[in-house]
């Protein structure tokens, strides 16, 4: 949002105060200044000149040789190509040697063999409007030769708020709000708008407000004697310095009220209104349209409010207009509307139409209702002064009567003191309430404190909001620094939130793998790709719909967090042939029911594995598989060891998930309790989200591991003497577990066995039908010595002689 330095100005003394000094103003008392920039700058070389006489250039129809009064000596020729420029007009000026704003330096030039001494502008040339239709003619009561920006009031400051920053502040979006504030922190007296009398009687339309809670006011007045007048030139300049465009006198003074005071209004046609059925407000119906006045139709859902008058859609209620009512150049007689409506749902209209203005962004605000009448008073009163003849014609219809019931907060000192950390003295709080216009009463305890309508509909509501006015206004750089001191209380820790950061954290550092964030809404392609489509879910099961998606395609809950991570994969195997993903989040079953209602959730870890598969190699036949599995497989084992939870593998985890292979995915079980399940990502799968067969994945549902509960954990100090790997080489029937095997290898080393981790699985030329050899690297280790080839020759020996025990043989 821009405020004008200038327009500031009318409302609060501000001649000694610099514009940086009132940007720090604003940041310490009121809103976040984002910057400021000077308007109408680089004029200083401009002069005022007298047109003494305008002929037609000899060769050429278009162009005028004028002769111009600069001030001083002989006048100027300059050529000039405006249409509007005749003898008699006071004009600005900008002689050879000088620059524009926009930097384009004038020269003496020969223009179609005349020569022009100078340059007669325009406004837009001068960076005033966007004004080129013609050059700029101003008052003839200016002399020749003055300084251009020393008679002509151009030259302004704009200051550039951070909207944030005062997104509670519905008494901000307006200059006179910004006026009230800087005149409290100067202390300096704010001037009141000026007054405004109104016909008790005369012409007036109905209103009808269909639910007061839509619209709390909705009021109306009639106007005469209108002309659709440009506008005068200060008018114009402030809208321009803000960033707003001039366009008519009508127009634009419905512009400049909202920005001045904050309340946006709509002036209407009166002869384009239904003027004996009156105008209402109310929601629109299933399948109504309407053409606003940016020249779009637009599709109507009764969660929009509309204006209407009799049958006819006349304006999207707090958002825009309707375009067959809009003032045209013939209008004489106006309806101004101005009202106040429930910010949410303008904010949901605007939102869902993608059709953001400046009212709509005031009204979503939630704007005082007494502005209503205060806007259409300050429209009424410039549009007097400024077309002569115009004037209400009848009185402010106002249906909804409304009066504000003037609510009293209690502000006690001692609160106060305590929370500000300093003493501000009793005097000096009542200044600065009464200086925001708070209504102040002294207590026994501190103060009454009556809150005025514009601060009561978002923001001040309890006794430490007006702690914070107090402090704000003080000023918080002149509270003295102290350092804080408080009883800090370790919050009880969530087990599931807590287990499931830990099994991310250690399956980043163990595993190396990589967390992802998704949204808990997928697409059904998503769900399709998974072989889970969204009719169908687990079991025949139901997916959630999102009522309000955040995009157009993410409809869906999801019921487990795999389908979103797979969905990751194919993106990040393009920058690398490995990909290893981690994500930890929730699922909701629709199915199942809490007792709000709501669909039960599920909180899951889920890993991917998946790398481009290797060319065999002919001349290694013991080539490592190139397959994660057996990797992720026994990474989510020890990951689980680190957590705390002791588990077990069993053979096959049985058709459940459609994504996972059926006869090559195992389930991981925690006390007798399935927990999780980790094994091949089903080919079919592979194939739709086009990434390798060799894709690992594993699945842990965080709330059965915390019902299956944790070991108890065991200190066990660093070893102060090395371990030694020994590989182990067991051919074993073609369907023996790797997880019977690797137990059986740690029972027969008792103590000594610190680890057991397959590295290979080989079922290659060499071996005899039916056997597979599973190669294992085996970690020993000791507490009180460095372990020696006895010992791994032993350790080898044992195996050797029990090899049996699990039908298998020791190889090599």
């Amino acid at each position: 949002m821009k405020l004008s330095l200038r327009w500031l100005s009318r409302y609060v003394d501000l001649s000694d105060r610099t514009p940086e000094q009132i940007r720090d103003d604003l940041t310490m008392c009121t809103a976040e200044v984002e910057g400021i920039e000077a308007f109408g700058g680089g004029l200083d070389d401009l002069v005022i000149g007298k047109v003494l006489q305008s002929e037609r250039h000899p060769d050429a129809d278009k162009l005028t040789v004028n002769r111009v009064d600069v001030g001083g000596g002989e006048p100027a020729a300059i050529v000039c190509g405006a249409p509007n420029v005749a003898a008699g007009q006071t004009v600005a000026v900008v002689q050879p040697g000088a620059t524009l704003p926009d930097g384009l330096k004038i020269k003496k030039a020969k223009i179609r063999g005349v020569e022009s001494f100078g340059m007669i502008c325009s406004e837009r040339e001068l960076g005033l409007s966007e004004d080129h239709s013609g050059i700029m003619v101003l008052d003839d009561a200016l002399r020749p030769g003055d300084k251009f920006v020393d008679v002509v009031p151009v030259l302004d400051w704009v200051i550039e708020i951070d909207n944030k920053s005062v997104n509670h502040r519905p008494d901000l979006w307006g200059h006179y709000g910004f006026a009230r504030e800087l005149a409290a922190t100067l202390q300096r007296p704010l001037q009141p708008l000026p007054a405004t009398d109104l016909p008790a009687d005369g012409r007036a339309l109905p209103i009808s407000i269909e639910d007061a809670a839509d619209c709390p006011r909705f009021t109306g007045i009639v106007l005469t004697g209108a002309k659709t007048l440009r506008s005068p030139d200060w008018l114009r300049w402030a809208l321009h310095a803000i960033d707003q465009r001039a366009i008519n006198l009508l127009v634009d003074l419905t512009n400049y009220v909202m920005f001045d005071v904050g309340q946006p209004m709509h002036a209407f046609d009166l002869r384009r209104l239904q003027v004996d059925r009156g105008v209402g407000v109310r929601r629109a119906r299933e399948g109504e349209r309407m053409t606003t006045l940016d020249g779009l139709e637009r599709s109507l859902e009764p969660t929009d409010l509309v204006v209407t008058s009799g049958d006819e859609l006349v304006g999207l209620a707090g958002v825009m207009g309707g375009e067959g009512t809009a003032v045209a150049e013939d209008t004489t007689e106006l309806f101004l509307e101005s009202a106040n409506f429930h910010p949410t749902r303008i904010r949901r209209t605007s939102a869902r139409l993608g059709l953001r203005t400046d009212a709509s962004a005031r009204f979503e605000k939630s704007l005082d209702p007494a502005n209503a009448e205060l806007g259409s008073r300050r429209f009424v009163q410039l549009l007097g002064e400024l077309c002569p003849g115009a004037a209400a014609a009848g009185p402010l219809v106002d249906p909804a009567e409304w009066r504000y019931e003037r609510r009293s907060i209690t502000l006690r000192k001692a609160r106060l003191d305590a929370k500000l950390g300093i003493d501000v003295g009793t005097d000096r709080v009542r200044q600065i309430l009464e200086g925001l216009e708070f209504g102040v009463t002294d207590t026994k305890v501190g103060f009454a404190v009556d809150v005025p309508s514009f601060r009561a509909t978002k923001d001040i509501t309890i006794e430490d909001d007006l702690i914070e006015e107090v402090g704000r206004m003080y000023r918080y750089d002149n509270i003295p620094e102290q350092p804080l001191t408080s009883v800090v209380t370790v919050p009880p820790r969530e087990p599931a939130l807590w287990l499931a950061r830990e099994i991310v954290k250690i399956g980043a550092a163990e595993l190396g793998a990589h967390e992802v964030y998704n949204y808990s809404f997928t697409p059904d392609r998503v769900l399709e790709a998974a072989g889970a489509p969204p009719g169908q879910g687990d079991g025949g099961s139901e997916y959630s719909r999102v009522a309000n998606p955040v995009a157009p395609e993410v409809t869906r809950m999801r019921r487990h967090v795999m389908p979103s991570l797979l969905a990751c994969v194919r993106d990040n195997l393009r920058r690398r042939g490995e990909v290893r993903l981690v994500e930890q989040g929730k699922g909701y079953h629709p199915e199942v029911r809490d007792e709000h209602g709501l669909p039960r959730e599920v909180h899951e870890a889920a890993f991917v594995w998946s790398r481009e598969p290797s060319q065999p190699d002919p001349a290694s036949p013991l080539q490592r598989d190139a397959h994660p599995y057996g990797h992720l497989r026994s990474g989510i084992e020890a990951l689980l060891r680190r957590a705390g939870v002791e588990v077990s593998l069993i053979e096959k985890l049985g058709p459940i998930y459609s994504w996972a292979h059926p006869g090559k995915t195992v389930a991981i079980t925690c006390a007798e309790a399935v927990v999780g399940y980790v094994g091949h990502l089903h080919p079919r799968v592979c194939r739709a989200f086009e990434i390798p067969l060799t894709t690992a994945i594993a699945n842990l549902d965080i709330g059965a591991l915390v019902a299956s509960g944790r070991a108890a954990a065991r200190y066990r100090p660093i070893p102060r003497f090395p371990s030694q790997p020994v590989d182990v080489a067991l051919l074993v029937a073609g369907d023996a577990r790797v997880a019977t095997i690797a137990a059986w290898l740690r029972a027969v080393g008792k103590k000594l066995v610190r680890g057991v981790e397959l590295f290979e699985v080989y079922r290659g030329a060499g071996l005899p039908e039916g056997k597979k050899s599973l190669n294992f690297t085996v970690t020993l280790g000791a507490d009180d010595r460095t372990l020696d080839t006895k010992d791994e020759e032993r350790y080898l020996g044992k195996v050797r002689d029990r090899a049996a025990e699990v039908g298998a043989e020791l190889r090599g």
